[in-house]
């Protein structure tokens, strides 16, 4: 049977020196009918191995739910890396950060009474117990030990950035060990000697993660690694994009040659991202440091394969680079774009979000404002409503806003409450009638100290300074209404500017290929197409596309659905030939 160990200067495959080429590619964030093009295509690169995350909330969305079905099929995943002749490196966490909402953990594990984050608690231990016993064994099956892909597995993730409980720390390598993991154990931090000495154990072989000087931060691995293979276990070759910012690019001469220095000092290393993906739906997270900044849709990444799939020049500048390290493939991943453009008019129907909740259940009573934890909710929307009489305008308060409150007072507009504007109240008009706080969670923190906050409205909530008793609070399905057979019924004939909040449908025959839909001409909101969810769009940017993946395409009679909270000038439903992630900062 195949062997993967840790020699004295090297990883030792079958007893043979063993560079690993590995390349991110996170199964979550692609859709399962592409897994394989991708991966043949970081096989093209030069690769030999794909790495991938495992986003526990991904699979757990409910304490009694493990989902493996469909896009959630990692076996499935890494049986296809199989398939392609390469091997695997799987980091369940169980934290990942990754950008990826709360970091991975599911939003349930917050509510357990006394749980401790990321430490030696018992209640938060049982939890990752329980999770590690379903997930792991998906992977032991899989390990180059019993003829399968993968080679190693990672403890935890960037612990030193976060902790240093030991204690913590060899209770998963029991879990791991128990759970037939048999392979490597490794862990990785930022190439700091504070943070490689907090994240790890002697018993387990230590990564790095870095982007650029390459060698010095080789060496600062080396002296807390003094023996054994040195691996770049993020060679960070672009960035992620907050809304609100620009793009971030990183140039492809200067990355490759940094990529041709660790190659060359004999280190192993894995490309984050060789693709990156799309954080679909509500699954993007966030940052805060002070200032909250939630993740944009796209995790294109700046990365060699862009999130279509398509070759860029930085895929060709490091196969240059590869292939002076190992023997490429004779033949290469194909060139992509220009996609089919829709350029006919198409007729649109929109409804106001507030004809369309009428029929809705599942309303809460609450005596004061619930965050969304506490009803429940993991993402996406909540409406708290109440009605008021107000004799002159008066100040609403909360003691926090999680992310983005809009607020009307029967159905008009009054304001929009922003955390990123660190706001927490608003002017309300003189008047009676019904008030409606529509609050958006723009996506759970993904790293540092603010993992695991609640969502939604936290109270009190007060008119004038004084306490706003008598809620009712819909939790909105929105994929389930966007997907709904009655909606395009239930809207009408529209032509024009979009006002919000709002749904709009527009029934075509799509191009039966990858597309992206402009959103140039649109406010903030949501797309959908075929109850397939694209993600989140906003005016401010920087993206002004969002990728349509071709196996979501039916090519005859697709529906195409948008949330228009605010106001799209255009109305029109616009497809264009390339995708536009907003200016750069070079």
């Amino acid at each position: 049977m195949p062997t993967f160990e840790i020699g004295e200067q090297d990883f030792l495959l079958d007893g043979r020196p063993y560079q690993v080429l590995s390349g991110a590619l996170h199964y979550f964030r692609v859709h399962p009918d592409l897994w394989a093009d991708r991966i043949r295509s970081a096989r093209l690169l030069g690769l030999n191995t794909i790495e991938t995350y495992v986003a526990w909330n991904v699979h757990a969305p409910t304490p009694d739910v493990f989902d493996t079905s469909g896009p959630r099929d990692l076996g499935r995943f890494l049986d296809l890396v199989a398939a392609e002749g390469m091997h695997a490196i799987v980091r369940p966490g169980p934290y990942i950060c990754a950008e990826w909402d709360n970091g991975g953990f599911p939003a349930w594990l917050f509510g357990l009474p006394g749980v401790g984050l990321r430490r030696n608690e018992p209640t938060y231990l049982e939890a990752v117990g329980g999770y590690l016993a379903r997930v792991l064994p998906i992977v032991a099956a899989r390990q180059v030990t019993r003829g399968g892909p993968v080679l190693a597995v990672q403890v935890e993730n960037e612990y030193g950035a976060y902790g240093d409980d030991k204690d913590y720390l060899h209770a998963l390598v029991a879990m791991f060990r128990a759970q037939g993991i048999d392979v490597p154990l490794l862990t990785c931090d930022q190439a700091s000697d504070e943070m490689l000495e907090r994240g790890s154990l002697p018993e387990l072989h230590r990564t790095a993660t870095f982007g650029s000087r390459s060698a010095e931060r080789l060496a600062v691995l080396r002296r807390h690694q003094p023996t054994g293979p040195l691996m770049c276990m993020e060679f960070w070759c672009g960035w992620f994009d907050h809304w609100g910012a620009h793009h971030h690019t990183t140039d492809p001469a200067r990355s490759a040659a940094d990529l041709d220095e660790l190659l060359g000092a004999g280190a192993s290393v894995n490309i984050y991202m060789f693709h990156g993906g799309t954080n679909g739906g509500f699954t993007n997270g966030a940052n805060d440091k002070g200032v909250y900044q939630p993740t944009v849709t796209s995790y294109d990444y700046d990365a060699p394969l862009a999130e279509d799939g398509t070759r860029t020049a930085k895929y060709d500048a490091f196969r240059e680079v590869l292939g002076r390290h190992t023997e490429l493939p004779a033949q290469t991943a194909p060139a992509r774009r220009p996609a089919p453009v829709l350029e006919r008019a198409v007729e649109r129907r929109t409804a106001s979000l507030w004809s369309l909740l009428e029929p809705l259940t599942g309303w809460v009573d609450a005596e004061d404002v619930p965050t969304h934890d506490e009803i429940g909710v993991a993402s996406g929307f909540v409406l708290y409503r109440t009605h008021v009489d107000l004799a002159a305008p008066t100040v609403l308060a909360f003691t926090d806003v999680r992310d983005r409150a809009q607020v009307f007072l029967d159905g008009a507009p009054v304001g929009v409450i922003d955390r990123a504007e660190r706001g927490r109240s608003t002017t309300l008009p003189a008047g009676r009638g019904r008030l409606d706080v529509l609050v958006e969670d723009q996506g759970r923190v993904n790293y540092g100290p603010r993992i695991g906050e609640h969502k939604g409205l936290v109270g009190p909530a007060t008119l004038g300074g004084a306490p706003v008793r008598g809620w009712r609070v819909l939790p909105l399905d929105l994929d389930a209404l966007a997907a709904s057979d009655d909606l395009p019924a239930r809207c009408r004939p529209a032509l024009g500017p979009v006002a919000g909040p709002s749904l709009s449908v527009w029934t075509t025959d799509l191009p039966r290929a990858d597309l992206f839909v402009s959103t140039r001409d649109w406010g903030k909101g949501l797309v959908w197409v075929n109850g397939y969810p694209l993600g989140r769009y906003w005016s401010k940017g920087p993206q002004t596309t969002l990728y349509v993946p071709s196996p979501v395409v039916r090519g005859a009679d697709d529906r195409v659905v948008a949330l228009e909270l605010h106001a799209g000038p255009s109305g029109a439903l616009r497809l264009v030939d390339a995708p536009d992630l907003g200016p750069t900062d070079t």
